[in-house]
């Protein structure tokens, strides 16, 4: 295979589905905590979180001059919605069980806020934002 091959979409490694123990308050029949399913988004996807996340802000004194501001809060929670596969955060059943609507709201309600930072914490893995350049670049090495 050339090396260009190697870029074309057939023979690229696909991305998995991660599992993850979120918290230990959710329990399966065995009495075990049950395991989140998480999977990365596409670049496209995660533009579309960042833009629906970001607004424009007047600058001031400026007239009519506005430049973008991204609510980082906003944004890490929608991607954080989107990555998790199970449970199925936009059924209505579990929606209604805690009293929200939205998936996003869901998240919110249902994890603790150690719960949901060790959530966030697992995304930012499965989309690669914890590896720095310099060590893809030691890897490549090895």
């Amino acid at each position: 295979m050339s090396s260009l091959q190697a870029f074309f979409a057939q023979n690229v490694e696909k991305s998995t589905v991660k599992d993850v123990i979120v918290s230990t308050r959710f329990k399966g029949e065995d009495g075990q905590p049950i395991k989140w399913k998480v999977a990365p988004v596409t670049a496209d996807e995660d533009a579309a979180y960042r833009k629906s996340a970001t607004k424009r802000v007047p600058l001031p004194g400026k007239k009519n001059v506005y430049q973008p501001e991204t609510d980082y809060d906003l944004y890490v929670l929608k991607l954080t919605a989107a990555c998790v596969k199970f449970p199925d955060l936009h059924n209505v059943d579990l929606q209604n069980s805690y009293g929200v609507m939205g998936a996003e709201n869901l998240l919110k309600k249902m994890l603790l806020p150690g719960e949901y930072a060790e959530l966030t914490k697992v995304i930012q893995e499965v989309n690669n934002f914890d590896v720095s350049m310099d060590d893809l670049v030691e890897e490549a090495k090895n």
